[in-house]
């Protein structure tokens, strides 16, 4: 019965293989989510999910192989499932408030309400509009959409109305987890874990275990080895793009610069508006007094270094070509020789763009800075980050 579940799997290209589908059976048969819709959506992510990045897929082909449930004839359900006293116990107490609760036990106890509740689900034969008992819609029963119960389960309904459901069936928590979509902190701190080069300097303070057995063993008696500590040696130079265009972005940037921060000992950074040009800056309040020569940061940082560009790209085409085209400037000298420059200067060079790529044909400057820098332009998303730390390795 799960095999139409299967194939929506692969035709939302979750890799998941006849082995893992095996798994997600005998899970089932084993009883493990027999009567837990939610226990049943966690056994099967947890059989046939390998990559996080993947959760999302996951997440729709589940809900277009499991949509309209809700409308199953409630008569069917009781005919081919009996259904256990103890859960629905549970599922009460999971939902009832204590008023309710106390006006049960006046009316005869939870053993009174289940007689009750298993009556009421024999007597529903399908779809009900309105009222505070049924599965249905447009009401105030705990159970379906498109009505009103301070804590309900939504059922069925494409979007949150008024933000009380205590549990939606279709609901998709990790979007953001695909590698199509923009990134967060944790996910930018996974992609540039790609972008390390391990080396051992300092003061020798770790243990080192296979030194110190190799020595006892030549020695004869017990001789402890220590060794420096192990450390990401890359060195990160990053230049960020602000203001203007770049507002909207404010937040992936920010995301980005937290996770390189957290991630790289060696990084340091300035900022630029729109392109690259005699002057970059570190404080944003002082950006006109407080500048620093582009000369002398090129003069300052080897070529060891791996140079990151961030910004949307989208300018005025004068600001990239043309002496003088800085929209709030005099620029002695083109946006393209400075970047060029840069990129003389650290070999190991690349752009991240905040824009969606497929928005970046229709923009001339975007263009413009990937000729410059040779196609080395990716997007903020997980793939595109992953890619452009693959390359930065080279």
């Amino acid at each position: 019965m799960f095999i139409p579940f299967f194939e929506n799997l692969r035709n939302a290209s979750v890799p998941v293989s006849l082995r893992e589908y095996l798994s997600f059976l005998e899970g089932m048969k084993a009883g493990l989510a027999t009567y837990d819709p939610e226990a049943f959506y966690y056994l099967a992510r947890t059989s046939m999910v390998k990559d996080e990045r993947h959760i999302d897929r996951f997440d729709r082909a589940f809900a277009a192989s499991f949509e309209g449930l809700d409308k199953i004839p409630m008569q069917a359900v009781m005919e081919a499932v009996d259904v256990p006293g103890d859960w629905l116990t549970k599922m009460a107490e999971k939902h009832l408030s204590a008023e309710e609760k106390a006006e049960i036990e006046a009316m005869g106890g939870f053993d009174k309400l289940m007689v009750t509740l298993k009556e009421r689900l024999k007597e529903q034969q399908g779809r009900h509009q309105g009222g505070n008992k049924w599965v249905g819609t447009a009401g105030t029963s705990p159970f379906g959409a498109y009505g009103y119960n301070p804590e309900g389960v939504r059922i069925g309904q494409d979007g949150s109305r008024h933000q009380r459901a205590v549990k939606v069936w279709d609901k998709r928590e990790f979007r953001n987890l695909d590698d199509s979509v923009e990134l967060g902190t944790r996910n930018i701190k996974v992609a540039l874990k790609r972008l390390r080069k391990w080396a051992r300097d300092g003061a020798a303070e770790e243990l080192d275990l296979d030194g110190t057995i190799r020595a006892t063993a030549e020695h004869g008696y017990l001789d402890v080895q220590t060794r420096p500590e192990r450390r990401n040696a890359v060195k990160v130079l990053l230049f960020l793009d602000v203001g203007g265009s770049m507002d909207p972005h404010i937040k992936v940037v920010e995301e980005l610069f937290s996770a390189a921060r957290a991630e790289f000992k060696h990084m340091e950074y300035f900022y630029f508006h729109n392109c690259l040009y005699e002057g970059v800056w570190k404080d944003n309040s002082r950006r006109w007094d407080a500048q620093r020569s582009m000369a002398e940061v090129l003069r300052t940082y080897g070529a060891d270094y791996k140079c990151i560009f961030v910004g949307d790209a989208s300018m005025s085409p004068y600001e990239i070509a043309y002496p003088g085209g800085a929209n709030e400037h005099w620029n002695a000298e083109s946006g393209q020789v400075w970047l060029e420059r840069a990129r003389a200067q650290w070999p190991n060079n690349l752009w991240i763009n905040p824009t969606p790529e497929t928005h970046w044909q229709y923009t001339q400057s975007i263009t413009m800075i990937r000729e410059i820098f040779e196609d080395q332009m990716v997007p903020m998303t997980l793939s595109g980050l992953e890619k452009g730390m693959k390359a930065l390795t080279r």
